[in-house]
């Protein structure tokens, strides 16, 4: 990733004193761990309701469906923050954006510990993907720099792992730390939020002691929302990278809505303890699957994470079919994996095509793309059961997203074949 002209840059050999250099790189580095675990911190705190939906649902009495919609409401506010103000901290500041959006999910956090009610558990939602929109392209963009700064023409391999370590894994830790809480301590509906929201308090103090990294511009650039587009010279390649990126949030988006509720239901184990760990495995899986698939090349990679998402998925079937724990444990890593690796292949395949004065807006529609299959196929798969069991919806679920995954490599083959 390219740095932007606004980007300010580790001082060059000579303008300072070897002291001062190494005394500003270490004020860099220390920038860098901090960013990555507040990083990892906001991102758990947007997974912290995955295993205390059967909670919400025994207290208010709403159906599986409902659960669906909450989670579509968050996966809207992160589509609406990342096209309407993903790009902001390009000219306004990586702190400063930092700081508002830890703020609302601490305004969220509040929420969640004064009622819960389901019209406070929606509102909640949809404030925590506001924040965690902005929050992840622009820690992202923090980190990058914090690393160029503290270690002048390093390669970025420190960067790629840290910043993936940091979104998947904080992901999947979200509900371990909150199954954990809810399971063995009370209040199970108030103290995890509790204990996020003196966590982002601390972030918030922690963010704003790193260095900034954007010199604020003379003149404000006018604002207009993130572009998106498709055409970048590959289209082929770019549909197969969104169909992609779909399915894999799709995965991801059953497992952090539906699964508790049918872990707990008909697989009969209510422990949220135990539905918090089931995903964290499956963000686990992702997250170190992406780490150790750095060294493959990109066909490669993108086999791998087809193969074993198709894999996951069609395990994930029979463990659904038998209402076996284990089958369907081992499929939510498997799939996880594979969707890790596949996500983690579109986002370079679609970074690789586009112009460098372009890149932005490709990386927006592949994220479009991919948030709306992180709610939609969720949607679906709860208006199903309206009509019809969990455990039939959820079969035909993966009916679909084989059938997404066999498309993609279709696109990919032809691609190949044209390019």
């Amino acid at each position: 990733m390219p740095m932007s002209p606004t980007t300010r840059r580790a001082p060059a050999d000579g303008t300072a004193a070897p002291g001062s250099r190494r005394g500003t790189a270490r004020r860099y580095g220390a920038g860098f761990w901090t960013v990555a675990a507040v990083f990892v911190t906001a991102m758990a705190f947007s997974t912290v309701p995955t295993p205390l939906y059967p909670l919400y649902q025994e207290h208010d009495g709403f159906s599986t469906f409902t659960v669906t919609v909450v989670f579509a409401v968050y996966a809207v506010g992160v589509l609406a923050s990342l096209l309407l103000a993903g790009h902001v901290s390009d000219w306004a500041g990586r702190r400063k954006v930092l700081v508002a959006a830890l703020a609302l999910e601490l305004a969220a956090a509040a929420l969640f510990l004064a009622s819960s009610a389901l019209w406070v558990l929606i509102v909640a939602r949809l404030i925590t993907g506001l924040g965690v929109g902005v929050l992840t392209a622009t820690a992202t963009a923090h980190l990058h720099e914090l690393h160029g700064a503290h270690r002048p023409g390093a390669p970025a391999q420190r960067f790629e792992i840290v910043s993936t370590a940091a979104n998947i894994g904080g992901l999947g830790l979200g509900p371990l730390i909150a199954g954990g809480l809810a399971q063995y301590l009370g209040a199970p509906l108030r103290l995890p939020y509790a204990v996020f929201g003196a966590l982002l308090l601390a972030g918030i103090a922690a963010v704003l002691s790193t260095p900034e990294t954007v010199d604020k511009p003379a003149v404000r650039p006018a604002y207009r929302p993130q572009r998106v587009s498709a055409d970048h010279g590959d289209r082929a390649g770019y549909f197969a990278a969104s169909a992609a990126g779909f399915a894999c949030l799709a995965v991801f988006g059953l497992f952090t809505s539906l699964v508790p509720g049918f872990v707990g239901g008909t697989l009969h184990h209510p422990s949220r303890a135990l539905a918090g760990l089931i995903v964290f495995a499956v963000f686990g899986a992702a997250a170190t699957a992406q780490t150790l698939s750095g060294r493959l090349g990109d066909r490669t990679r993108r086999t791998v994470g087809l193969l074993a998402q198709a894999a996951g998925v069609a395990v994930l079937a029979v463990g659904v079919r038998t209402a076996s724990l284990p089958v369907f444990l081992l499929a939510g890593i498997v799939a996880g994996a594979g969707a890790g690796v596949l996500f983690k292949s579109a986002v370079a395949a679609v970074a690789a095509m586009a112009a460098p004065e372009r890149r932005g807006e490709a990386l927006a529609g592949l994220f479009l793309v991919s948030y709306v299959g992180l709610a939609l196929l969720p949607v679906g798969l709860g208006l199903a059961t309206r009509y019809t069991s969990l455990t039939t919806a959820m079969t035909w679920f993966t009916g679909v997203v084989l059938a997404l995954l066999a498309a993609v490599a279709l696109l990919d083959r032809r691609r190949g074949t044209t390019g």
